[in-house]
């Protein structure tokens, strides 16, 4: 089973769309999972139409319109690995010992808030797993996503995907 993580998408506010190279991997992903900071409900709606399955939760800059459709929190079996979603998970300090005993019965916690990259395994085994941002790099190098496959429930090759920097839209021309 193939697996596509994203959150902090923020669109429109910091682009217009999702990234070519990510919309390409939709079609490939069994579950792509979206931990919150979506902004638009058309970009659920997109991943809901393209996605065989869809698993997501709201962030703190969603609306109301997203927290009517997305839970806070959202838990999934996926091929035996327990996995769950939220968008903001603290500080990254003592990070791991507070989702651990936040989440005891979760092999896999997928978060997002701070649109850096993140990917650790707190000492009671609990894989946390950050995407980044794929429109908003902030003060980080590039634009991110990950992919990763689950089999027998287990989780294998997480892989941490930079997109290319986004070309700025030049302005029309006048007639």
């Amino acid at each position: 089973m193939r697996l596509l993580l994203m959150s902090d998408t923020h669109l429109p506010r910091r682009a217009r769309e999702l990234p070519a190279p990510l919309l390409a991997e939709l079609p490939r992903a069994d579950v792509v999972i979206h931990a919150g900071d979506w902004v638009d409900t058309a970009t659920l709606d997109l991943l809901r139409s393209r996605s065989q399955r869809l698993i997501g939760v709201y962030g703190n800059n969603d609306g109301p319109g997203l927290r009517a459709r997305l839970p806070e929190v959202a838990h999934a079996e996926l091929d035996g690995l327990r996995l769950a979603v939220v968008h903001e998970t603290g500080p990254a300090q003592g990070r791991e010992r507070r989702c651990a005993e936040r989440f005891p019965d979760v092999d896999v916690l997928v978060f997002g808030h701070s649109h850096i990259p993140w990917d650790t395994t707190a000492a009671t085994g609990l894989r946390l797993l950050n995407p980044g941002s794929p429109t908003d790099r902030r003060r980080q190098p590039h634009c991110t996503y990950m992919t990763a496959t689950v089999q027998g429930g287990t989780l294998d090759d997480v892989r941490l995907h930079r997109l290319p920097p986004r070309v700025p839209h030049a302005p029309r021309a006048r007639a």
